[in-house]
């Protein structure tokens, strides 16, 4: 049984339970399964081995708040080269995210959905269990499979801090 917590945050005006632990820097990464937009399964941090990866869960891409802050991660993605990757995991159906993916032009980051089994959710402490929705969060995690940053927004319209997430990861790939 995976541990729920209350009192983190807040969706409107519900309190909601949050599923998983909060993970910090010096955890080991926990693997987990998402699945693509051309709803394959696959195991993500695998899938990216080698890569220093920057893992942003958000509640949905049909948000303002989320657009923004998916938009913005792919702006970035450009300029960070090959061996940083961003995944950005939602609760959006598969098809949902190919249609926002290709809408909003986003094509330089990997989105995934953790709808299925909300893997992702529990084992990174996002899961929101009411509403089965992710709350916002970002990891970096360096090559070796070690979280070396984590940051869990205190309110679901909170943004991330771009420029400390994009040096940590810059850190991260200079060891």
């Amino acid at each position: 049984m995976p541990l729920e917590r209350k009192g983190l945050i807040r969706f409107g005006d519900m309190d909601v339970t949050v599923v998983g632990p909060d993970l910090k820097p010096g955890d080991k990464a926990p693997e987990f399964t998402a699945t693509t937009q051309d709803w394959q399964h696959i195991r993500v941090l695998e899938h990216t081995k080698g890569k220093v990866r920057i893992l942003a869960a958000v509640p949905s891409l049909d948000t303002p708040v989320c657009d923004r802050e998916t938009r913005r991660f792919n702006q970035e993605a450009a300029a960070l080269g090959d061996d940083i990757v961003i995944v950005v995991i939602s609760a959006d159906l598969p098809f949902a995210q190919k249609r926002w993916c290709g809408a909003a032009g986003v094509d330089q980051v990997l989105v995934v959905s953790d709808h299925m089994d909300m893997d992702f959710g529990e084992k990174y402490g996002t899961l929101m269990k009411e509403v089965r929705l992710m709350r916002r969060a970002v990891f970096v995690v360096d090559r070796d499979g070690n979280i070396v940053y984590a940051d869990y927004m205190p309110a679901l319209g909170d943004e991330p801090n771009y420029e400390e997430v994009l040096a940590a990861a810059k850190a991260a790939l200079a060891k």
